[in-house]
């Protein structure tokens, strides 16, 4: 086992979080396989690792597993659903012990729009005219704690309504439990209507007070902002790299992994640093 020395490696509390959630080996299946090369524990750090610094697949340091085993590993586990299991069980754990039910039924949903690069393809970018670049939108939806529920990732030329028909009849189909959406203004008018009709779905805007300048905290919104800005401190996610959008969402998916992983652990400790929910509205779905 390679010693621990990089920020992004796991702790031991981490990898007892993370390790019962992952798939079993081929070789400790009924079909069978070969065992395993290197300990899935490397392979979760170099994953990391790459979320943290941003560096090149390929930039791996030596005393990580191949590159090409962790970008497999990674692509794999994306696939079959693994990384969105270990989310919603992390965060299920963390409402539970905040005392709310393991489920939420409120969320918030925004948006992102970032600069791609070469490596992205021109069928999955376009130009953000508002923000005037060129790249990728990313679409997320977290509960009333800013604990991810759902991203998706889209060419930045698709407005946030058009986009949120998609997110929200997804979201729908995973988490039918879910009552109500808070947005900002880009997703009313007849996104709405929609919504209510065909999935039962309540959204409810929240808008900048009239006459107001320069940065304001809104009720709500700014719960899904901070966790944009949470996942915007791993560098990967500076910029689009990934030529596939489902990577991209895996490799966000894996940057609120290692929050949700380090609250806990950090929790356990009593020494639960991040953010606690301030004012702007009831924080109790």
């Amino acid at each position: 086992m390679r010693p621990r020395r990089y920020p992004s490696d796991m702790t031991d509390n981490e990898w007892v979080l993370i390790e019962p959630l992952l798939p079993p080996s081929a070789c400790d299946t009924a079909r069978g396989g070969r065992p395993e090369k290197h300990p899935r524990r490397e392979i979760v750090d170099a994953i990391r690792y790459v979320v943290d610094t941003g560096c090149k697949w390929r930039a791996l340091p030596a005393d990580f597993p191949p590159w090409r085993t962790v970008w497999g590993f990674m692509a794999r586990w994306a696939a079959c659903g693994v990384i969105g299991q270990i989310r919603d069980a992390l965060a299920q754990r963390i409402r539970r012990e905040m005392g709310k039910g393991p489920r939420a039924v409120a969320t918030i949903i925004d948006s992102q729009s970032v600069k791609a690069a070469s490596t992205v393809g021109k069928d999955s970018r376009g130009y953000d005219a508002g923000k005037k670049f060129n790249g990728r939108k990313r679409h997320l939806v977290v509960d009333t704690r800013g604990l991810p529920l759902f991203v998706m990732v889209t060419p930045a030329d698709l407005h946030d309504s058009a986009a949120a028909k998609e997110v929200l009849f997804r979201l729908r189909l995973m988490r039918p439990e879910i009552t109500i959406v808070w947005a900002d203004r880009a997703y009313a008018g007849k996104l709405v209507t929609w919504a209510k009709r065909h999935l039962n779905l309540t959204i409810k805007t929240v808008s900048r007070p009239k006459d107001s300048s320069g940065f304001v905290i809104l009720p709500r919104r700014w719960v899904v902002e901070r966790s944009l800005a949470w996942m915007m401190n791993a560098r990967r996610h500076a910029r689009d790299y990934e030529r596939l959008v489902q990577h991209s969402e895996t490799l966000i998916t894996w940057a609120a992994i290692t929050l949700m992983t380090r609250r806990i652990t950090r929790a356990t400790r009593g020494v639960d640093r991040l953010p606690v929910p301030a004012a702007g509205g009831r924080q109790d779905a």
